[in-house]
Formats: C-alpha cells, sequence, structure tokens
C-alpha cells in the first residue's frame, strides 16, 4: 500500500527551473498588462482629433482624462479582498472583460457626460488588472527570479501604451477616433477566453484555501510532470492566518511596511505621470520648440528592467533607496541643463529610468512582503493609494506652471518626492518585521 506524501508548492517551484509552463503564466500577465497599458493610454491618443471633432475645450476634457484615474483607484483598492477571498484567475478575468466591454461602449459616446461615465466604468476594470497579474506572476515564479518576473510582466504596460501609439497614428487620420476604441475594447474581449480555457489559478492560492487535491496536482503536473500523484498532500510555508487579507494587511506586524509602501508608491506613481503629463510643457517653457520637447518626454519613458534583476541579488530595500535617489538627483539637475537640449535628454532618461523601474520595483517588493492569504490585498492596496497620487499630479503641475518659477526651482521642489520615497522604503527595509515575509509562498 503506497504511503500518503507531503509535498511543498512553493519549496517545488524554487528549486525546479524555470519552466515552459511558469513562462506562458508571465506571458499572459504580460498580456493583461499591455492590453491595461494600451486601454489607459488611449484617450490621449484620441484626445486631439476629439477635440477637433466635437469642437470641446481643453478643460471640458479634463474630467474625461482623469475619470479613468480614478476609477483605477477604486477598481484597485476593491479587487485585492476579491482577489485574496475568491481567486486571482475570476478576478483577473473578469477585470479584463469589464475593461474590454466598457472600452467598446465608449467608442459609442455621443457626448462629454458619457464619456466620463464609460471611462471611469473602464477604469475600474484597469485598475483591478495590474496588479493582479503581478501577483499572479509572483506566486509562479521562483524567489531567485521574483522581482526580475514581475518587472517582465510590467513591462507590457509600455509595450501597450507604445503599440498603441504607433496604431492610433495610422487609425484616427484613416477609420477615425472610435476605431481605436474599437480596437482596444475587441483585443481584450477576444484574449478573455484564452484566459479562462489556459491561465492557471495561483498553486499558492489553491494550496492556502485548501483547494481539491485534483484541482492543485493537475497544476503540479503541468509544472513537474509525474512529481504528485492522487495520494500527495500539498503544503507551503505559511504561517496560519485567521485574519482576512484586509486586516492582515493593516495588523500591527505589517502596518508599518503597508504605510512605507503606500508612501513610496505613492510619491513615485506623483512623479511618474507628472513627467509624463508635464515634462513636454516644462521643457516648453524653457525656450525649446515642441519638437524639442517630444523628443525629451520619449528620453523619460525608457524602463529598467534591471532593477528587478538587482532588487533579487541583493537587498531589495537598498536597490531602491539607491535608484529613487538617484532619481532626485537626476531631477534636480534637469533644472541645471536647460541650456543644452542633448544633456536635457540623457538627464531625462536617467529619470525615466529610476523612476518607472523604481515604481516597478516596489510592485515586485509588495509581492514579496504579504502572505499568500494577503499578497492581492496587499498589492492592489498599494496600487490603488499610489493612483491618487497620480490623480493629484494633474493639478500639481498645472499649478506650478501657472506660479511661473524658474526651471531650476521647480524640478528641485520636484526632487523633494524621490527623496521622501527612497527614505520611506529604507524605513521599511529598517523594521525588523518586514524582513522575514520577502521569501514567503
Amino acid at each position: 500500500m503506497n504511503a500518503t506524501r507531503t509535498m511543498d508548492v512553493r519549496e517545488l517551484i524554487n528549486d525546479r527551473p524555470f519552466g515552459g509552463f511558469q513562462k506562458l503564466v508571465v506571458f499572459f500577465c504580460f498580456v493583461i498588462i499591455a492590453l491595461d497599458g494600451f486601454d489607459v493610454a488611449v484617450m490621449g491618443l484620441i484626445a486631439p482629433q476629439l477635440r477637433e471633432d466635437w469642437g470641446v475645450t481643453p478643460q471640458a476634457l479634463g474630467p474625461v482624462l482623469s475619470a479613468a484615474l480614478v476609477g483605477l483607484a477604486v477598481g484597485a483598492l476593491v479587487a485585492g479582498p476579491l482577489a485574496d477571498r475568491y481567486g486571482r484567475k475570476i478576478v483577473l478575468v473578469s477585470s479584463v472583460l469589464f475593461f474590454g466591454f466598457w472600452t467598446l461602449v465608449t467608442a459609442f459616446s455621443t457626448d462629454v457626460t458619457q464619456l466620463v461615465v464609460f471611462r471611469f466604468l473602464t477604469g475600474l476594470g484597469l485598475g483591478a488588472a495590474m496588479p493582479n497579474a503581478a501577483t499572479l506572476t509572483a506566486e509562479f515564479a521562483p524567489e531567485r527570479k521574483r522581482a526580475f518576473l514581475v518587472t517582465v510582466a510590467f513591462c507590457g504596460f509600455s509595450f501597450g501604451a507604445a503599440g498603441g501609439g504607433f496604431l492610433s497614428a495610422w487609425m484616427i487620420p484613416n477609420l477615425g477616433w472610435q476605431s481605436v476604441l474599437i480596437m482596444g475594447g475587441v483585443l481584450p474581449l477576444l484574449v478573455a477566453p484564452l484566459l479562462i480555457w489556459r491561465m492557471p489559478e495561483s498553486l499558492s492560492f489553491l494550496v492556502s484555501r485548501r483547494a481539491p487535491r485534483e484541482s492543485i496536482r493537475r497544476i503540479v503536473e503541468r509544472i513537474a510532470p509525474g512529481a504528485a500523484d492522487s495520494r500527495t498532500d500539498f503544503t507551503m510555508p505559511s504561517a496560519p492566518q485567521q485574519q482576512g487579507g484586509a486586516r492582515l494587511v493593516l495588523s500591527s506586524h505589517y502596518r508599518f511596511g503597508t504605510l512605507m509602501l503606500w508612501v513610496g508608491y505613492f510619491t513615485a506613481l506623483f512623479l511618474v505621470y507628472l513627467f509624463s503629463s508635464w515634462l513636454p510643457t516644462l521643457v516648453k517653457s524653457g525656450g525649446y520648440s515642441v519638437a524639442d520637447a517630444a523628443i525629451v518626454t520619449s528620453m523619460f519613458q525608457v524602463g529598467a528592467l534591471c532593477v528587478g534583476w538587482t532588487m533579487d541579488r541583493f537587498r531589495p530595500h537598498g536597490v531602491l533607496l539607491v535608484t529613487m535617489l538617484v532619481a532626485a538627483l537626476a531631477i534636480g539637475a534637469i533644472g541645471q541643463a536647460t541650456d543644452n537640449l542633448l544633456l536635457l535628454g540623457a538627464i531625462a532618461c536617467a529619470v525615466g529610468f529610476c523612476l518607472n523601474g523604481g515604481s516597478v520595483g516596489m510592485n515586485a517588493m509588495a509581492t514579496c512582503f504579504y502572505p499568500t492569504e494577503a499578497r492581492a490585498t496587499g498589492v492592489c492596496w498599494m496600487s490603488g493609494i499610489g493612483r491618487f497620487g497620480a490623480i493629484l499630479s494633474a493639478f500639481a503641475g498645472g499649478q506650478m506652471i501657472a506660479m511661473g518659477l524658474p526651471l531650476g526651482q521647480v524640478f528641485a521642489l520636484l526632487a523633494i518626492p524621490a527623496v521622501l520615497s527612497g527614505l520611506a522604503l529604507a524605513a521599511k527595509g529598517l523594521d525588523r518585521r518586514s524582513m522575514p515575509q520577502l521569501q514567503t509562498a
């Protein structure tokens, strides 16, 4: 008679080479985040043509552009606890269907009010998708590669946003601005059935929720064929938790680290969105042409896979502290390089490298910090709080321009949030309670 044996699923993932099935999971998450990136950028892409066709002012379009950001924040805050209770897959598939449907509906809007409502509803789905994709990636990644693979999945955002830009440049003049929204809605609706069919539920989530043994074994079989049989029991190294995800994230053990992640991500996204939205205007106000401003802004968009790679090899809190301090120095240097366009572009590249790499690195850090039972809540809530920083950046950028401050002074002030972000992450790293969970299931 064969004895029942126990398999640690986290140990299974950590000890084996990163296989084809896990690469497929990362690819699915990359695709979800790419669709997210395209949809987040879509209104900015069609806004000029929309203004011309409808004769609306930039002020009237402001609520349209910000509605999705508000939806993103709300969607992230709501989706985390749902994913920790019902599973990552169902929330991810639902979010893709949700933002695909409302993007498609947006194409048939007839006035600005409808645009605002539909973009808010779209944002709810978008806000749920990205942090849960990061969570699923982390839970299929070996710990030695976790931060890097989360950053790989996040590269989908830039891919989707950039791809949308190239496609819209041809589609809008030839097919109208509605065609971009139609494509942005149809693509998620086509991808969703594939996700239902082939994307697995998180193995860690299933074990933590004591799912039927056969459901877990089928996924283990795809990771390591023949490693388990019908008699195998599955476990993972996680302390028993009696609290739900939301309570756990705010419990005494996690509270300080949670607050520091919120401060770090809020200030990072504040800067990322402020520079993305206002850098062309700020550069142009320094005496450069629109073309020059566009070149400098494109340099800012360069990402940083190496931040995730470095976090897997050195102390992640130290890596992010250095990244954000370098960002602060580079931001301050922009104000001192206004006389040299080439140098300005190089510094903007450094700022984008650090800010984009740092913000994605914080997502990787959050997936490592929280246990399985609260991981989706922790990552989603950090994302939701960060979106409020993005919303605030729209008002802050306009206010700074209205004040007419010299560029050197503007960028010196903008270096302060980068320093605050780095210090918050350093403080989290010094808190002993933040360290053991960096290697949880």
